[in-house]
């Protein structure tokens, strides 16, 4: 069997440069192509090289329509606009499209849909095992505790993080709403400073830390009277990102064309 003919965008990044080494890794994959933005000062330079796993022979380009093209997948943890681009190229490529892009605004994200009808459109806030193994568990907790059990959720990543909360926050976030039955928009506390009422029964709180070189810390505190639990998950390597994209992309390559998430990739129960 061939080796999964996979693209990289955003090459240049952390992230694209553990995407790089993760295909690399991985005996099923192979890089083909290697996309960033133009005027990129990484451009045309090789993406094995500037991941450090050595010369591939691909040079980063501006033009993913010929990559595109040429590949069975690509890889995607860039911006929300150009994660929609690529969605539309990769549904007239037929091709499957991973995103672990973070930062959407509410329903943003809408047009992947109509691109999941000819693309294999893979997409989490978060791409690791472990953290969508905590989603399932966040949403049966969720499930069994009645109201009277307060949800906060917590996070912390490194100093450079731009969107907040985090992808991976409202994933576990969402969890949490889908096992109460409420809708997470209405029940969503994301700031409180100052006097404030007291806290709703229902809502849940997101808390979020920015400092250092946290790769990412996520935990849901369900709170009640005079006990309290916590589940928690932590990043210790990025690698496990990259990781879980490469995984996600070979599920892919042989399901049909549709809109699916981590969940569906590792099989556990929604």
């Amino acid at each position: 069997m061939r080796q999964m003919r996979l693209v990289v965008v955003g090459a240049g990044g952390r992230m694209g440069r553990a995407l790089t080494r993760a295909v690399t890794e991985n005996a099923g994959t192979e890089i083909v192509a290697a996309v960033e933005r133009e005027g990129a000062e990484v451009l045309g330079r090789d993406v094995g090289d500037l991941a450090g796993v050595g010369t591939l022979d691909v040079p980063v380009t501006d033009d993913p329509l010929t990559a595109f093209a040429n590949a069975d997948g690509v890889l995607d943890f860039t911006a929300p606009a150009a994660s929609l681009w690529f969605a539309e190229l990769a549904a007239q490529a037929r091709i499957v499209h991973v995103i672990g892009t973070t930062g959407w605004a509410e329903g943003e994200d809408e047009p992947l849909q109509a691109a999941a009808r000819h693309a294999r459109i893979i997409k989490s806030g978060n791409m690791s095992l472990g953290v969508n193994l905590l989603a399932n568990l966040v949403r049966r907790a969720a499930a069994a505790l009645d109201a009277d059990f307060d949800i906060e959720v917590l996070e912390m990543h490194h100093r450079h993080k731009v969107d907040a909360p985090s992808g991976t926050a409202l994933l576990l976030g969402q969890s949490a709403a889908d096992g109460r039955g409420i809708d997470l928009q209405a029940h969503s506390v994301r700031s409180r400073d100052g006097i404030m009422d007291p806290r709703k029964t229902g809502d849940i709180g997101f808390a979020t830390l920015r400092g250092g070189s946290v790769i990412g810390e996520h935990s849901v505190i369900f709170a009640g009277e005079g006990e309290r639990i916590e589940l928690t998950h932590r990043a210790e390597d990025r690698q496990l990102f990259a990781r879980g994209a490469v995984k996600a992309a070979l599920w892919g390559f042989d399901q049909k064309p549709g809109f699916y998430s981590m969940a569906d990739v590792l099989g556990l129960e929604n």
